[in-house]
């Protein structure tokens, strides 16, 4: 089940304020198929790029990103929002995506995977010899 909106989330933030819990920050995706790639979009404002380290293993995509405190480190914080720290997520890939051939941008504050289709995994017409005529099935 997926939710839209999250009730909970005043309460979560005055929760973290008060008891100081820390709650792992999320690494908001959209992912979709457009022809012969699959796209994913990661939301990770305010991240230097330099922070974002991806690697992929046995069809496992790992995504780290890391958001500094912008403050000063003798600074008075008034309102501390904004989560900091390592942020990161896993994308399990199925076998027929080409993890040789990913590409990665970075472009505000979103970073976008184009991940395509393996070539064995496209669809292809096979021809049929045999009688007289040839013909192809799809």
């Amino acid at each position: 089940m997926l939710m839209r909106t999250d009730p909970f989330r005043e309460f979560d933030r005055l929760a973290q304020q008060v008891m100081g819990a820390a709650r792992p920050a999320a690494m908001m995706m959209d992912a979709y198929r457009a022809g012969d790639d699959f796209i994913v979009h990661f939301d990770l404002p305010g991240i230097d790029p330099e922070t974002i380290d991806l690697d992929v293993e046995r069809n496992v995509l790992n995504v780290h990103a890391e958001r500094r405190n912008p403050a000063p480190k003798d600074a008075e914080m008034i309102v501390a929002e904004r989560p900091t720290g390592v942020f990161s997520r896993q994308l399990f890939l199925g076998d027929t995506l080409d993890t040789e051939r990913i590409d990665a941008s970075y472009e505000a504050g979103v970073l976008t995977l184009r991940i395509p289709v393996a070539e064995q995994a496209k669809p292809r017409k096979i021809q049929i010899t045999g009688g007289t005529d040839r013909r192809q099935i799809s």
